[in-house]
């Protein structure tokens, strides 16, 4: 029966191999090469529910099939299971994809799709980001990034004849480019875009990013600043400028770090670099409230109980000061697990409301 079923399939017969492998698999429910083979089929002819349960079958058989959990992700993902699809094409990530580029650029993709639509802005930008290294380039790329450059959350890009559908075609394929380190080229991109449309909501933060990533922290901050102007009440782009500003002149980026906690008092990540800049200015006094509430809030980021340390001990509170550093000796045996869970601008925002 499995026999027949595989010659039907490669013969292009799949009405009869789905019939025959139906057949097959009610002989031996525990065949999992016969339901990798039956999900498969019914996932190219878009029957993605009756798919999704073949690769349930798979992976309850072979909880390691990385291939299985990815293709099930798409099943999830095309049934409108948003939250179920990005677990299980993260797990898939984890436990590995066969040798197969085509379907690991699907699945990136739509990862970067799941987690532009969760809010997720920074992990959408890395998963698309590795597609456009990999020289994958198309509309629907650019729409998709676009998106998550400008932080909108839509189901989908606006549509192309819009200015809209414009701005954000534009702006993904900006992204994509620095994605892709062609730094000089993305430039070129955004600054049509911002030429075009310099009133578009984020579209001068969402250069500022990549600039950041090119390096050009002064031509960064500008657009960071031309952001405030369109949107004075906004938090991110005075967050990326006090990040920017540290260590390099944090005097200057300390007020843009106190107008983020005044705007948002309520978010840790504005009252961690807000302390951050007051130590490094010498306002040690003032620097340990707000990396107190930083370290509430991040209890496992060891980089906050050092900056502590060096704050208690210059108000002359050498017991906090001590076990503060005890703390970070202790964290930082588990570094790799405290690297993956670093305070980041971006994902600590992306908890958040966009702003």
């Amino acid at each position: 029966m499995a026999k027949r079923a595989d010659e039907a399939r490669d013969a292009g017969r799949l009405d009869e191999a789905v019939k025959l492998y139906h057949q097959a698999l009610a002989l031996n429910p525990k065949w999992a090469e016969g339901w990798w083979s039956l999900g498969t089929l019914l996932y190219d002819g878009d029957k993605y529910a009756d798919a999704e349960q073949a690769f349930e079958k798979v992976v309850v058989l072979d909880p390691k099939q990385g291939t299985a959990r990815a293709m099930l992700g798409l099943c999830e993902f095309e049934l409108g299971q948003s939250g179920r699809a990005l677990k299980d094409i993260e797990a898939s990530k984890t436990l590995g994809v066969l040798e197969d580029k085509q379907l690991r650029d699907v699945v990136t993709y739509h990862e970067g799709v799941l987690l532009q639509r969760a809010g997720q802005f920074e992990a959408a930008k890395a998963a698309l980001s590795s597609l456009c290294l990999n020289g994958v380039r198309s509309n629907e790329l650019a729409g998709t990034f676009g998106m998550v450059a400008l932080r909108m959350r839509d189901a989908g890009p606006p549509d192309v004849g819009t200015e809209a559908g414009q701005v954000v075609q534009h702006a993904g394929r900006g992204a994509c480019l620095s994605g892709a380190k062609e730094y000089e080229a993305a430039k070129t991109e955004f600054d049509l875009v911002i030429a075009r449309a310099p009133h578009f909501p984020l579209v001068h933060y969402a250069y500022g990013c990549v600039l950041i990533d090119a390096r050009d922290i002064t031509g960064a901050i500008k657009e960071f600043e031309a952001e405030i102007a369109e949107q004075p009440k906004s938090v991110l782009p005075r967050l990326h400028i006090a990040v920017a500003e540290y260590k390099v002149d944090s005097a200057a980026g300390l007020k843009f770090a106190e107008e983020a906690v005044q705007l948002e008092p309520d978010l840790p990540l504005g009252h961690y670099l807000l302390g951050l800049l007051l130590l490094d200015t010498g306002a040690y006094e003032r620097a340990v409230p707000e990396l107190e509430i930083a370290r509430k809030a991040f209890p496992q980021e060891g980089r906050i109980d050092l900056s502590l340390a060096t704050a208690y001990a210059h108000v002359g509170r050498t017991q906090d000061a001590a076990r503060a550093r005890a703390e970070f000796t202790r964290k930082k045996q588990a570094e790799q697990a405290a690297a993956e869970g670093a305070v980041e601008i971006t994902d600590a925002m992306d908890a958040r409301s966009n702003r």
